[in-house]
């Protein structure tokens, strides 16, 4: 086939579950550049606290620039990195680094607030990206990555790396197959907000982080230590909690166990609970239910099991991180039959996505894949604000095609925020 042959998103995921090979052997994008057999993909890296700087060890051969509105970040980012390549150029507005001509590619892992604009910007550019999870703050921002990454002809790989890990994609195949007969009910367990205790005092920002440039499009709101870095994600202003943090990764593998990449639930309904002393602002326990137009319920909350079980007519099938059990007990070591449905294979997550932007293949959790899992957590968190607001359970339409929230427009005005000037997606 030839790489200027388009290939759909449906014809795409139609051959990742025929075949492992359908979805590495069939080109979808050009890279920006020719890279020869040696060449190196050259990284910048954008967000360098936490786990931006687990991912900057990832990519620490290919990386070559830093960005962060935190000094100390950046300079402890920018260390390792000379360590290795002998030299790493530091700036604190990712504008800049974007305009390095000679940067393939860029990692982003800021807080989820921020993941939008970058994005956009790095396709726009030319960049490649490899963006944490979850993908966006809101389902509207997740739409916009998508058209930026395929108008740019970008590889774009959501940070969902349970996708790379085998016990993981043996789980969804064997459910694909059949393995557990007809697949009726998925159980997503989540944890509680392990959040950081009483707030205290507003303060003024510490003079090495920029703190206006770290809010960017988010409301203004006075300086609190316990706001910001990992504290992020107990805000809804940067978040949403637990829901888009371990549900971006066990959601995630849900969808990929029932192929449903390409789409989302028909229905949401669910209540939340929220913490009284106002500590935090996201949902501290859920329990939530998507409902899928094959009949299947995706229950999502802190009384199922850590990580995700799938249910059938003749069994179950429960993976986590490091765990993959079955019932019947043989369900796991039954041999493969020829028509058993191969995943699309990936040992490495990082490693994948390096590769796929040097065939410009479609990496194994592309941004469109991304968009998807990051919506049905979003839809999990509109029914949890509602039910807050307007008391009980909320339950709400979802139109997968239209990406659109039927019949209910508060909720559908929740698929979107303003940003605050002069920030535009």
């Amino acid at each position: 086939m030839s790489p200027r042959t388009r290939l759909t998103r449906r014809r795409f995921l139609r051959q990742t579950a025929a075949s492992a090979m359908a979805a590495v052997a069939v080109p979808y994008l050009v890279p920006g550049r020719a890279f020869g057999a040696n060449a190196k993909v050259l990284t910048g890296h954008i967000g360098v606290g936490g786990q931006g700087r687990g991912n900057l060890g990832r990519f620490r051969n290919q990386a070559v620039a830093v960005c962060d509105v935190d000094k100390k970040h950046a300079a402890k980012a920018a260390e390792l990195v000379t360590k290795s390549n002998g030299k790493c150029d530091v700036y604190a507005d990712f504008r800049k680094l974007l305009m390095r001509k000679e940067i393939d590619a860029v990692v982003v892992s800021t807080p989820d607030h921020w993941h939008a604009l970058p994005v956009v910007r790095a396709c726009e550019a030319g960049k490649h990206v490899y963006c944490e999870k979850p993908l966006t703050l809101t389902i509207a921002e997740g739409r916009v990555m998508v058209r930026a990454a395929r108008q740019n002809k970008c590889i774009v790989q959501t940070g969902s790396q349970q996708r790379s890990a085998g016990n993981f994609r043996t789980a969804c195949e064997l459910v694909r197959s059949g393995r557990i007969g007809k697949l009726q009910t998925v159980e997503v367990g989540i944890p509680g907000c392990n959040h950081p205790g009483k707030l205290g005092p507003d303060s003024d920002p510490p003079e090495w982080l920029d703190y206006d440039f770290w809010l960017g499009p988010a409301s203004l709101r006075p300086y609190n230590e316990k706001r910001v870095h990992y504290n992020f994600r107990f805000w809804l202003d940067y978040s949403g909690g637990q829901m888009t943090n371990w549900g971006a990764h066990h959601i995630d593998i849900a969808q990929w166990g029932m192929g449903t990449d390409d789409t989302g639930p028909i229905a949401t309904e669910g209540t939340a609970t929220f913490d009284a002393e106002e500590r935090f602002t996201v949902p501290a326990s859920y329990d939530v239910t998507h409902t899928y137009a094959n009949g299947v319920k995706v229950h999502v909350g802190q009384k199922h099991r850590m990580g995700t079980t799938f249910i059938g007519s003749e069994g179950k099938i429960y993976v986590n991180r490091g765990k993959l059990t079955g019932e019947p007990e043989d369900v796991l070591r039954r041999p493969a039959g020829a028509d058993d449905v191969k995943l699309y294979v990936s040992g490495s997550h990082a490693g994948n996505w390096l590769d796929c932007i040097q065939s410009g293949k479609l990496p194994i959790c592309d941004v469109e894949i991304g968009h998807r899992t990051a919506t049905v957590c979003h839809l999990g968190n509109i029914c949890a604000v509602l039910g807050r607001q307007r008391g009980g359970t909320v339950k709400i339409q979802w139109d997968p095609a239209k990406e659109q929230i039927v019949g209910d427009d508060e909720a559908n005005a929740m698929l979107s925020r303003p940003y605050r000037e002069p920030w535009k997606l």
